[in-house]
């Protein structure tokens, strides 16, 4: 879905007016209608205000340009998975399991990778499997390479 319809949506959903709405974010109402029509695209703070707004990431609001995934876990995201930050601001980057009240859950690589092969192998994915897929594609996201 495009910007203009998901802005349009939302702001319907929610029964503001473009007005109201353009009062919230503190921009005009023509700016608001020229989002809806597709003219232009809120800047990056206005987006933070709309995503705080309707509770929604700004990648949702952008018509989910791209795929998102935990860079600690690997696990797809969206916007009931997305960790928040203190202030209830979404933090794009991470899943609300393994971040979660502005601090990392997991201490270790090796931590993360005991419980995730606990808690995901399967007879169609056994122990032995699921830890040495985690253990080849855990160390490629940016949490990791970070931390390490």
């Amino acid at each position: 879905m495009e910007t203009k319809n998901v802005i349009l949506e939302l702001r319907t959903k929610k029964g503001f007016s473009q007005e109201e709405l353009a009062e919230k974010v503190y921009v005009t109402r023509q700016a608001v209608s020229r989002w809806e029509t597709g003219e232009t695209v809120p800047n990056t703070e206005t987006l933070k205000l709309l995503s705080k707004l309707f509770d929604v990431s700004i990648n949702t609001l952008l018509g989910s340009p791209r795929q998102l995934i935990c860079q600690c876990c690997g696990m797809p995201l969206d916007d009931l998975s997305i960790s928040r930050e203190n202030d209830g601001t979404f933090n794009e980057e991470y899943c609300k399991w393994c971040y979660t009240d502005g601090k990392f859950v997991y201490t270790s690589l090796e931590e993360l990778t005991d419980y995730l092969v606990e808690h995901m192998s399967n007879e169609q994915f056994p122990q032995e499997q699921a830890r040495a897929y985690f253990e080849e594609m855990l160390p490629r996201l940016r949490h990791w390479q970070h931390s390490v």
